[in-house]
This record gives C-alpha cells, structure tokens and sequence, in this order.
C-alpha cells in the first residue's frame, strides 16, 4: 500500500469532482488519515471557514498556501 501523500495538519486545496457541486473550494487541514487498501488514500478534513468536515480522496486535493511566519 502506498503511503499517504499529505501529513495530519497539513493545509491542502480542496478540488471537488464534477458530481460535488455542494462542496466549496478552498484551503482544509487535514485532521486524520484514513486506512484505505485502494490506490486512492483518504482523509478527514476540515474546511478552514466554516469548520464542516468531510471525508475525501487524495486525488481532490493538492498542496495548501505555505503557513506564515513572522
């Protein structure tokens, strides 16, 4: 099994698929990687606007904004 591709924390764009039209775009930190014996990893995120979580597959996601530092 491949390992997961982002990291608990971590900010990550969410790219909903074309029959997902009710879940908005934007900037989710991942909160847990879920077991998955598929070729596409899952994980529960939490969108950092409203604070809704949701389960998705890595092919959705990419990299976030880095975090900002002083």
């Amino acid at each position: 099994m491949q390992p997961h591709g982002f990291a608990v924390g971590q900010s990550v764009e969410l790219s909903p698929g074309k029959y997902d039209s009710n879940v908005p775009r934007g900037t989710y930190t991942v909160l847990r990687l879920l077991p998955n014996d598929g070729a596409d990893r899952e994980y529960r995120v939490r969108f950092q606007q409203d604070g809704h979580e949701r389960v998705v597959r890595e092919s959705q996601l990419r990299s976030g904004p880095a975090p900002f530092f002083r």
